[in-house]
């Protein structure tokens, strides 16, 4: 349901485990989205044909920022404008894939174990 046509859009901001969470069109963008994430020690990345469109760094535990708010605002409209590149239609993409993986919420979530109906309490085999 992103909307996504190309590319990939990667996170480690995933409520309540804070792994690397990437939707995409191309795995080889996935792939750099989700390297790109390591490199840079945790944050959001958008990347299209081999390349980094956008990226902000939260290198404190992946989720946190050192940087000053206005240059954390500035590179979030950069990634969502980048996002909307790749055919993203969600207007927050990264808040709807940092939920995607909240395991609580229902109906389907996407955790380690797999696949969970979160209604039925079961890992989907």
């Amino acid at each position: 349901g992103f909307g996504i046509q190309k590319g990939a859009i990667a996170s480690t901001v995933c409520h309540d485990h804070h792994n690397i969470a990437v939707v995409g069109a191309d795995y080889a963008d996935m792939a750099l989205a989700a390297n790109r994430l390591g490199e840079i020690e945790g944050g959001f990345v958008v990347v299209e044909g081999g390349r980094v469109l956008a990226e902000l760094a939260l290198p404190v535990a992946g989720l946190m920022s050192l940087e000053p708010f206005e240059v954390v605002r500035d590179a979030l409209v950069d990634l969502r404008a980048a996002a909307r590149s790749l055919g993203v239609t969600l207007e927050e993409p990264f808040l709807q894939l940092a939920f995607l993986a909240l395991p609580v919420i229902p109906h389907l979530k996407i955790t380690d174990h797999g696949m969970v109906d979160v209604d039925r309490f079961e890992v989907i085999p």
